[in-house]
């Protein structure tokens, strides 16, 4: 394929075509008469010698291959705008820009806080937006990182794309205040009989290997996709839950739950922001980097002058 003889207008056109699948709504979002989306379409059809979209009773479908191409080309799209609005120089107090973050609800009430407090002094123009890290992260890394800003995540799930260190933060246990019987120290044995809540991810993956290494089968009672909800879930039963000790802290006044130490010495958590080797060099996103390595500075300083 020689894509200099691809014309990239095409990629905006397929986009609006596969997701709006008509024709005149497609031209009305990107700008362009009735006829001249219609000449699109046919290029379109032309160059992938399929129909895109099948007219089926009174509206059209996406074909086999429309269906295909529909995430496909939200993810060039993605990576194309970010490539031509990318910058020699940024001044934060002057630009207007969103920088969208993918993380985990631990990540954004521990740092994304901090991290929000600085941006808001520092930049009234910029925008963030966090969300949701999806489960299948480790599946096609280097697809999620090319179409976002960051990706906040502890070292030991993912590999092979630059990383700045932020802080580190420990596993421990979560059980009720009035938990029958558990005292000050959870036991192996405890782990095993005792019913758990869980965070199920696919990047909690180091803490349950080790539990795994030990030996240690978790009977699940419940799993869910916060981590915020766990002490909820823990509160006023029998259950248990490995949450990180900087969220737990967080969360106790909340929640009738307390923390307990497990009876291991657990893996250590060394969350970082890691970003598409496409955006090393943009001086926006040198911004960033450098913003969420002040904000962890503070978020450290925070923690050393508060009491206990």
């Amino acid at each position: 394929m020689n894509l200099a003889s691809l014309d990239l207008n095409l990629v905006v056109a397929l986009r609006a075509l596969l997701e709006e699948r008509n024709v005149t709504r497609a031209g009305q979002r990107v700008g362009l008469s009735q006829p001249a989306m219609s000449a699109a379409l046919a290029r379109l059809r032309r160059h992938f010698d399929d129909d895109l979209l099948a007219r089926v009773g009174g509206h059209y479908e996406l074909t086999a291959l429309g269906q295909v191409l529909l995430d496909r080309t939200s993810t060039a799209y993605d990576v194309l705008e970010r490539l031509f609005t990318s910058q020699a120089d940024f001044d934060p107090a002057k630009e207007t820009r969103e920088f969208k973050l993918i993380a985990s609800d631990y990540a954004v009430a521990v740092f994304g806080t901090e991290l929000a407090r600085v941006v808001h002094e520092e930049a009234p123009g910029i925008r963030l937006r966090f969300a949701q890290t999806p489960a299948t992260v480790v599946d096609d890394t280097a697809t999620l990182l090319s179409t976002t800003d960051g990706l906040l995540m502890p070292h030991g799930i993912i590999s092979d794309f630059p990383a700045t260190d932020l802080y580190d933060d420990r596993w421990v246990f979560l059980v009720a205040d009035d938990h029958p019987s558990v005292e000050d120290r959870l036991t192996a044995e405890d782990l095993s009989r005792l019913p758990w809540v869980t965070y199920q991810r696919t990047y909690d993956a180091p803490a349950v290997r080790q539990l795994g290494m030990l030996g240690i089968e978790p009977r699940v009672e419940i799993s869910v996709d916060s981590f915020q909800l766990l002490p909820l879930l823990v509160a006023g039963t029998r259950r248990i839950a490995l949450v990180q000790a900087r969220l737990a802290r967080l969360m106790a006044p909340i929640a009738a739950v307390r923390v307990v130490e497990p009876p291991y010495e657990a893996v250590p958590l060394r969350e970082a922001l890691w970003w598409h080797p496409v955006h090393t060099h943009d001086a926006a996103h040198i911004w960033l980097r450098e913003t969420a390595t002040r904000a962890a500075l503070r978020l450290l300083d925070r923690e050393t002058r508060k009491p206990g």
